[in-house]
């Protein structure tokens, strides 16, 4: 391999119900750790070495179909951007519907429904009101919510959040 590590020698492990949490300056590696950890990494980054094991499955070896089933399904990452993160030609209530009509199998109305459920959970203040609202339309904090409540949507056996409470303040 031609090209200089961005990650050496780390070692996590995570076991159910509990918290492991990196910390470090800005530029260490905690967002490229998580990034890696789903195989969600921009060119030319990659995996040179090691073994990334989830219920002893290689994800470092997983097809890029099976990554897809995995993400938002076993594993799911609130990103530090929600801005960057959520598409903003979509509803929020779409977006959130689509994540759970995808991996959960959920029809339409039910997805729908789901999302408000869900946004409420994160304390949301008129969920029915934000499901049809863009992107654009929020504040970063309300932002930050609909990430937390997609990630957490479809029940993951792991949950990376890459600084969740960035722009949540002090009171959530």
């Amino acid at each position: 391999y031609e090209g200089t590590p961005v990650l050496k020698g780390i070692s996590l492990e995570v076991q159910a119900g509990e918290f492991v949490t990196l910390l470090g300056p800005s530029g260490c590696g905690k967002s490229m750790t998580a990034m890696s950890i789903v195989r969600l990494l921009s060119y030319p980054g990659k995996i040179v070495e090691g073994e990334i094991l989830l219920e002893g499955q290689d994800l470092a070896q997983a097809s890029e179909k099976r990554m897809r089933e995995i993400r938002g399904n076993d594993i799911s990452v609130i990103f530090q951007e929600p801005m960057t993160s959520l598409n903003p030609v979509y509803t929020i209530g779409y977006q959130l519907s689509e994540v759970l009509r995808y991996h959960m199998g959920m029809n339409k109305k039910d997805a729908w429904q789901k999302s408000i459920d869900l946004l409420k959970d994160v304390g949301v203040s008129r969920p029915e009101q934000i499901v049809r609202s863009y992107p654009h339309e929020l504040s970063g904090g309300m932002l930050q919510r609909v990430m937390i409540a997609m990630g957490l949507s479809c029940n993951p056996k792991l949950l990376i959040a890459d600084e969740p409470t960035t722009a949540l303040d002090v009171t959530i």
